[in-house]
């Protein structure tokens, strides 16, 4: 029997997995599966996309690549999320766990849809397994966290992120040339952008700086462009309809939220399937979505220099921002903080049916 130190050792293999997976698989979650037997592992795998084996059934089939039907028949799945126990675009994960023989479950993080948790623990001790479920959950909980904000609230996790020099500004002079942060800062956000399913701006940025808002890195695998949403508080006759967005190849990814309304925009992205989002845009959009307590997390880079100039960074902000989970790794010449943005008044859960994963 396995010690729960050897559990969680596991479970971090599983995590691992899993983590390979973000910013292709919505709107299902990021998922890893490991299978091992008698101390050793002989199997892993991740759900890859939408629509493809889930990270159950990946690892089940790399232990069949490698051994022979029977090396299943009394092993443990390690899985990060809570398997699947009804039919979607996939069969039920649980049918195939049963079916191969494996004989104990262990997973991290429950269902976040109240209609699911618990169910594959019922369907798994009934086929007579043994199942552990919450080992090495916060950290299972911490990947998941975009697909739980959407399935209990209908809303993405939202990323704000913003480079800032050292006074405060958000811009330079004209003369001083575009650019705040380094290049490999410039290149961290391009992983940022990999992750995320849509990019927001707004609509002075488009008009002041035609941005592209692409992946365009050789360093990250390949994968559809995100989703590009322009919120402007006018028309979208208004926008320039010959800049990059608007006219690049990518042109039908390109979303216009007219009227400033933020909460839309947000609501559109979750139905398009988006998880999370990424907002690349002006301190008056950025201080409006912290305003409006809509925000989860925040991205900035500190670059090292002053600009002047009379661009503040977040403009205008009323409530106090309290910021949790910071990180600050040195990027290039730049000094990045990461943190999450804790919510004065919880998110008001409306668990949508929603696609089944």
């Amino acid at each position: 029997m396995p010690t729960p130190d050897e559990d969680i050792h596991w479970m971090k293999l599983a995590l691992k997995q899993a983590s390979n997976g973000v910013g292709t698989t919505s709107p299902n979650p990021p998922v890893g599966a490991v299978i091992v037997k008698g101390g050793k592992l002989i199997g892993k795998g991740w759900h890859q996309r939408t629509g493809g084996p889930h990270a159950e059934r990946e690892a089940i089939a790399d232990v069949l690549k490698q051994h022979q039907p029977e090396a299943l028949n009394g092993a443990t799945i390690y899985v990060t999320l809570e398997p699947c126990s009804s039919h979607g675009l996939t069969p039920p994960c649980t049918d195939g766990i049963i079916a191969a023989g494996i004989t104990r479950l262990v997973y991290g993080s429950q269902d976040p849809n109240p209609k699911h948790v618990g169910v594959a623990k019922t369907i798994m001790r009934s086929a007579g397994l043994e199942v552990h479920s919450g080992v090495y959950r916060a950290a299972c909980d911490k990947l998941i966290r975009p697909f739980t904000k959407v399935q209990q609230t209908g809303l993405p996790w939202v990323v704000l992120k913003s480079a800032i020099s050292l006074d405060g500004k958000t811009t330079r002079p004209p003369a001083e040339g575009q650019w705040l942060s380094s290049p490999e800062s410039r290149e961290y956000v391009q992983k940022m952008r990999y992750q995320s399913d849509a990019i927001i701006t707004g609509g002075n940025t488009v008009r002041m700086d035609n941005p592209s808002l692409t992946l365009r890195s050789t360093n990250i695998p390949n994968k559809q462009q995100p989703w590009r949403m322009v919120i402007t508080r006018g028309k979208k006759e208004a926008l320039p309809q010959d800049y990059q967005i608007f006219s690049d190849e990518h042109a039908n990814r390109t979303l216009i939220q007219e009227h400033g309304d933020i909460l839309s925009a947000l609501k559109t992205l979750a139905n398009k399937g988006c998880n999370s989002v990424l907002v690349e845009a002006g301190g008056t959009l950025m201080a409006a979505i912290l305003q409006l307590e809509l925000a989860d997390e925040l991205v900035i880079f500190y670059a090292p220099m002053l600009t002047g100039g009379a661009d503040a960074g977040f403009g205008q902000l009323t409530p106090e921002i309290v910021l949790e989970e910071q990180q600050f790794t040195r990027i290039g010449s730049d000094i990045m903080m990461r943190a999450t943005i804790k919510k004065p008044t919880p998110p008001q859960l409306v668990y949508p049916e929603g696609k089944q994963k």
